[in-house]
Formats: C-alpha cells, structure tokens, sequence
C-alpha cells in the first residue's frame, strides 16, 4: 500500500427536497383541502476516524464526494425521506483543514470519532404548511434549501511514541530495521527514505511506536525538501532520538542544523525530550570517536550514545533510555488528561451510626 499524508477532496451535503402542491381529491368530500407533504431534509457528509489505515491513498483516486438529495414531498401528506450520507473514512491522526491551508476544523485522534463536514439543506414545506383560515387552498409550496460545498485538506501526522531525526543518511532507517519487523529501503545515498515509516519495538517487557521519518536538510521548516510536511509525523511524538552520523566531519554543526530546524517548525517540538546518539560509530576509531563524543557533549548538554545499527553496538542503550523517556511521557499524558476530565456527581453516604451519634449529642 503507498504512503500518502496529504489530500484535497471536495465535498458537498445534499439538497433538501420539495414541497409538493397536492389537494385531497376523494368521492363525496366537496372541500378536501391542501395535503401537499413536506420535503425531506438533504444528505450530511461526515468524517469518522476508524482503525486499520495508516494512509490517505484512497483519496488521490476519488476526490469528489456529494450526499443524496432529499426525497420531494408528495400528496396525501407524505413527506419525503431524508438523503443518505456520505461518511469519509480517514486514519487516526488525520487533520481537517479549510481550504485556506491555516484554518483547522478537525483533529482525529480517536477511533470511533465522527466530525460533521458539510450539513444537509431543509426540505421545503408543502402546501399543507400554509393553511390558514383565510386561505384554505395555498397553492404555493418551498423547494428545498441547498447544501454545503467545500474544498477541504486531509493531512495524516502519525501518531507514535519516539521519532527517528536527522540528516539525511544518518542511519535512521537501518537503526529501524534493526529494532523492529520494519522493513525499510536501506542504501548508501542521501534520501534513501522518502515516506515515513512506523515500527513497534520491544525492549524488557516493554513496548512502543517508533516513527522514521526522511532526513531534514536546512531550511525543513519552510518547505525545503518537503521538510514541513515530515516534521509533523514527529510532532505528536513523546521522545526524539536524535541520530548524528558519526563519520562526519563535524558533528556539532550536523546536531545544530536538526535543532535549529526542529525549533524553527515549532517551538513545542523543539522542547521535547531528546536523546542524542552517534550513529555509524563502527567506522572510526575508538580516540577518534572519543573525541567525537566529547565535542557533542559539550554542545548538546547531554552524553550521546555511540551507536551501531550494524554491529548492535548500543542498541540495547539507545531503546532502554527510549523506553524510560515513553513511559514518562504516558504518564504525563495520563495525568493532564485525568486534570482536564470532568467531575462525575457521586451521592456521599453516611454511616447510620454516626447520625445515631450526632442525635445523642443534641440530647
């Protein structure tokens, strides 16, 4: 199945129906009277969440997505049925944006959620509405009220636990293959990856989401080599594993160039935990890689881990403190989340015996 996180569909809500002009037509009745039914109401087009997709593929094939207009009203005072919906199946992760690119109307997270897109036009009333006792032969009747149509983005950011970051080339999609069932394209070329990619890893009894994501160059932020639309896979992300190539020739400027661009996109990625590792560190020598090391420590603030996805060298490191960094981030989560929950009413129970106590007190 092919990656694809950015889509523009159109969607239109269907027409209401109208109002039928009819009159009670029966043997021996002189003055039947209007019985004209009302129209049904038009189609809605909805937006539901569902689990099983990770890609909004199906959308690069149909675009256009109209609801059933309402059924008309007919005589007898009948009125019409309502239009059918249309119901837009999208990925959890999935945003609804405005066709201006900036206004967000939906954020899907949830499996189960349903957002109203475009709502269906009223139906129009039938002459029967319009009885009065001074007209008691309307021979008028509404038509049914249009719908909604808009153009709307669908863009997918992946929900995960932990990014993979860095320059192209760095090593990220070997270190995914190595520690999950993933099975990414690896070669020795910048842009090797150019679709994120999601894997599950599994470390002492734990387990979380890893997403991989191609290499950031500078200038991502601003759409440089589609960097903006990489970064957000990652900004729903607990933890970033920052991996600076090892065999570069200077790795301080390599790990400043990611920061710079993860800061510039949002300040909020920015600001995420971050555990930094020199990847590729097989092919160096110990003083160098040393070196190296300590050059990076001293920029970065924080011990990085020499890491080999070849060898293994670190791995088990690299995916403990990941671990760590994950489950500190749910419980965060679960915690504001508990925060913001509202307040269930619970009646307080009182024990008889102490209602005994407090009557034997006012004696």
């Amino acid at each position: 199945m092919k990656f694809l996180d950015q889509a523009k569909v159109y969607v239109r809500s269907g027409d209401g129906g109208a109002g039928a002009v009819s009159f009670r037509r029966e043997k021996f009745i002189e003055f039947g009277g209007p019985d004209g039914g009302d129209g049904g109401r038009g189609g809605d087009v909805w937006a539901e969440c569902v689990g099983g997709l990770n890609t909004l593929i199906d959308y690069r094939y149909q675009q256009h997505f109209k609801a059933k207009t309402g059924g008309h009203g007919m005589g007898r005072d009948r009125h019409g049925a309502k239009g059918s919906d249309i119901v837009l199946k999208v990925p959890v992760g999935t945003q609804i944006i405005e066709e201006d690119g900036e206004t967000l109307l939906a954020d899907m997270v949830e499996i189960g959620q349903r957002v109203l897109l475009a709502k269906g036009g009223n139906g129009g009333f039938g002459n029967a509405y319009f009885k009065t006792s001074t007209n008691q032969a309307p021979r008028r009747a509404n038509p049914g009220l249009p719908g909604e149509e808009k153009w709307l983005w669908l863009r997918l950011k992946l929900i995960a636990d932990a990014g993979l970051v860095g320059l192209p080339n760095a090593g990220k999609s070997t270190f995914l293959a190595r520690t999950t069932a993933a099975k990414p394209k690896i070669a020795d070329y910048p842009f090797t990856t150019l679709h994120p990619g999601l894997g599950v890893v599994r470390i002492d009894a734990r387990e979380f989401v890893l997403a991989d994501i191609p290499g950031l160059i500078e200038g991502a932020h601003e759409g440089v080599g589609l960097g903006d639309r990489f970064l957000g896979h990652v900004e729903r992300c607990g933890v970033l594993l920052h991996l600076v190539d090892a065999s570069q020739d200077n790795v301080v400027d390599a790990w400043r160039t990611v920061r710079a661009e993860l800061e510039a996109y949002d300040e909020a990625l920015g600001e995420k935990p971050e555990i930094v590792a020199l990847s590729k560190c097989e092919l160096l020598p110990e003083d160098e890689l040393a070196t190296k090391v300590k050059k990076l420590k001293r920029a970065a603030k924080t011990t990085p881990i020499p890491l080999s996805a070849v060898t293994g060298t670190g791995v088990e490191a690299v995916l403990r403190a990941m671990a760590s960094a994950v489950e500190a981030s749910r419980a965060e989560n679960e915690e504001s989340r508990a925060a913001t929950a509202t307040r269930i009413w619970q009646p307080i129970y009182r024990d008889r015996d102490d209602d005994r106590d407090d009557d034997d007190d006012d004696y």
